[in-house]
């Protein structure tokens, strides 16, 4: 399941990041991540583990509740 894609998203274009920014940030934390695996996280194509919530609240230098909040439709 995935509940963070969207909100992902949301922070990383907040803060003008591209996917390749933002997987660059996870590589460089251990976490070996293509920017087409984000594009599916942020998709809720694929679903996230607890412990890539947890890189991916530290790339985005976020607190990890902030991935959870609701995130409003277009």
């Amino acid at each position: 399941m995935n509940v963070v894609g969207p909100r992902v998203r949301s922070i990383r274009e907040s803060k003008k990041l591209t996917q390749e920014e933002l997987t660059a940030r996870c590589n460089v934390l251990g976490w070996n991540i293509s920017r087409g695996t984000l594009a599916k996280i942020e998709a809720q194509v694929r679903g996230v583990s607890d412990a890539e919530v947890v890189h991916l609240a530290k790339a985005l230098r976020v607190k990890i509740a902030d991935l959870y909040k609701h995130v409003e439709s277009a």
